[in-house]
């Protein structure tokens, strides 16, 4: 009897088993196909913006001289490569924007340290720092020009100016909001308070540190192209600037097509990173 019942709860079993098997296999199935639905609808998107520009240029709804096309940005695409012109521009306003990016990465790591260390100088330079944070960054160019120059350290400086701020102000808060718990534990144990932050403090926000450097990568590129505008002769900001000045808007779209896609492929790095920490 009790073998009857024995084989009669491990065929069920063997069946429930089966059909969450099953059920998982289908939900799999449902979510890749959902991410291939939403890759090819981009490119859908893309391509049907892209058609419908070249579309209103050579039928006329726009105006050429204004809105260019893509086969002419195309075609100035090439020939600037070919020179190689526009790479040079390229790779200085790369440069000048990763150059910004981790100096703001370092100092914010720094400061937000200092001020964790002691909880008192922090709360004391809060509300100063709230207040650059919330000051437009093209205020402060003009004031960065005067005191270094036109150059590349201008244009750095300039770079860091749009996002040290916040992020020392955001990696702040969230050392200071690290589980107490934790921190009680190590305190318990006899532990230092270098100890408590090599151990918890920092292991624990290295998600929020990653999620910063998205925003501030974004950042330090807008940086970088409002000091090349005010200061640089150099840079895909300066290319904008010219291009505008002696209308040749080609190239100020061009500039601006290889802006987003700059932002889009270092954006999409990072955010590899972080999904390959969190696995």
């Amino acid at each position: 009897m009790k073998t009857r019942k024995c084989k009669k709860f491990k065929k069920s079993y063997s069946l429930i088993a089966a059909e969450e098997t099953l059920g998982q296999q289908r939900y799999i199935r449902r979510r890749k196909m959902h991410k291939i639905y939403i890759f090819w609808s981009r490119i859908f998107i893309f391509a049907a913006f892209l058609i419908l520009w070249q579309a209103a240029s050579d039928l006329g709804w726009i105006d050429k001289f204004y809105f260019s096309s893509p086969t002419e940005i195309g075609a100035l695409f090439l020939h600037d490569i070919q020179d190689r012109s526009l790479l040079s521009h390229i790779g200085i306003t790369l440069f000048e924007s990763g150059v910004s990016f981790l100096l703001i990465l370092l100092f914010a790591m720094v400061i937000a340290t200092f001020f964790w260390f002691y909880p008192s100088l922090g709360k004391m330079f809060e509300p100063f720092l709230i207040v650059l944070n919330s000051l437009p960054k093209s205020a402060l160019a003009p004031l960065i020009i005067v005191w270094l120059g036109t150059g590349m350290r201008t244009i750095i400086l300039c770079g860091m100016s749009v996002g040290i701020f916040g992020c020392i102000l955001n990696l702040y808060q969230a050392f200071s909001q690290t589980d107490p718990e934790r921190l009680k534990l190590i305190e318990t144990l006899g532990g230092t308070k270098m100890q408590a932050f090599t151990k918890v403090v920092f292991p624990g926000n290295i998600p929020t540190f990653l999620s910063l450097s998205k925003v501030n990568i974004g950042l330090s590129l807008v940086g970088v192209i409002i000091g090349e505008f005010l200061a640089g002769r150099r840079g895909l900001g300066y290319l904008i600037i010219y291009g505008s000045q002696v209308f040749k808007l080609d190239m100020v779209i061009l500039s601006i097509t290889i802006l987003c896609v700059i932002a889009m492929l270092i954006y999409g790095i990072i955010n590899f990173l972080e999904k390959h920490y969190r696995a």
